[in-house]
């Protein structure tokens, strides 16, 4: 997303309140700890600590999120990165707090400060951060653009690394077309890692594999021949063309950055399929689709970016 999009829908008025809100508190609650930094400790019954400084330290930073807060209820969806900084603390913060906990650095009351602190704004930050997601979509989405050519003249004037065309390739034999998504997601990685594995059976079969993806053309090439695919027909389309014409979309907030979304990314980080560069427009679906002589046999769109097609059955000619 952009960090100042342009003025869009007006946010709802209890996400500016909301705001609004978290940055009294912090103001206060910093305030509380610069002026008084023993109280928390005398309440808790707790050790005062050593530098009551760092005490302070934290209370001005908390104080400062409070002020950009504050800033953030006149635009949420402009002011989005704002919001996001805050929720990453306030998710970061209670896991190192749990670990203080856990190791017996800190007595278990000390985490109530999390609870009002942090944890009671997980869900209302992540659903400012949501609308924040739809309003880029829909100022940056398919409404309004230049209407594209019908699917066959698009394949016709695809022209691939080869120096030929998709449609001309397809000509000879069936052909799939693996549409990745920006070449830093650990998604995109993945594909390829199984793309390398059936290559030689859906090759074997008959049908030959084409890469479209939205980066620089040499640069992709050197990216795919970590997997031993830079001699596949690619197509470098960063204005999303071909993604647009034949049906793939940008996605939307649960099917980019959902709980499955983000368990299967983990999954896959596991498996050494890490994050890089960011090259290309990281809300893109992916999507895989099988031409024959110029036309679509099959269509696979994903339900999610973490979606694992299985590209023997799709290259499999009806």
């Amino acid at each position: 997303m952009n960090a100042a999009p342009a003025s869009g829908p007006v946010a709802p008025r209890w996400m500016r309140t909301l705001l609004l809100v978290a940055g009294a508190y912090n103001i206060l609650w910093g305030a509380w700890a610069v002026l008084f930094p023993a109280a928390v400790f005398d309440w808790l019954g707790m050790a005062q600590p050593n530098y009551p400084q760092l005490w302070q330290c934290i209370g001005m930073i908390v104080g400062v999120y409070g002020v950009g807060y504050a800033i953030a209820a006149t635009d949420p969806a402009r002011h989005w990165p704002v919001v996001l900084v805050g929720l990453l603390g306030k998710v970061f913060g209670p896991i190192g707090m749990a670990q203080a906990v856990w190791e017996g650095s800190l007595p278990a009351a000390f985490a109530l400060t999390c609870v009002t602190n942090d944890v009671i704004w997980w869900v209302p930050f992540a659903l400012v951060l949501k609308h924040a997601w739809e309003v880029h979509l829909g100022q940056s989405g398919e409404a309004g653009e230049v209407p594209l050519p019908d699917e066959r003249t698009l394949l016709t004037e695809a022209t691939t690394s080869t120096g030929r065309s998709l449609a001309e390739l397809s000509q000879e034999t069936p052909l799939l077309l693996v549409f990745l998504r920006h070449s830093g997601c650990t998604f995109c990685r993945e594909a390829l890692a199984d793309l390398a594995r059936v290559r030689g059976v859906i090759e074997s079969a008959g049908t030959r594999i084409a890469l479209i993806h939205m980066g620089e053309a040499s640069a992709f090439a050197a990216f795919t021949a970590q997997y031993g695919l830079s001699d596949l027909p690619a197509v470098s389309d960063p204005s999303r063309r071909l993604y647009r014409g034949l049906g793939l979309r940008r996605g939307k907030f649960s099917q980019l950055l959902g709980w499955k979304v983000w368990w299967r990314g983990l999954q896959a980080f596991l498996k050494g399929h890490r994050i890089g560069k960011f090259e290309g427009d990281v809300t893109q679906l992916p999507g895989v689709f099988l031409i024959f002589r110029g036309g679509v046999l099959r269509r696979h769109f994903p339900q999610t970016s973490a979606d694992r097609p299985d590209y023997q059955a799709l290259a499999k000619v009806p």
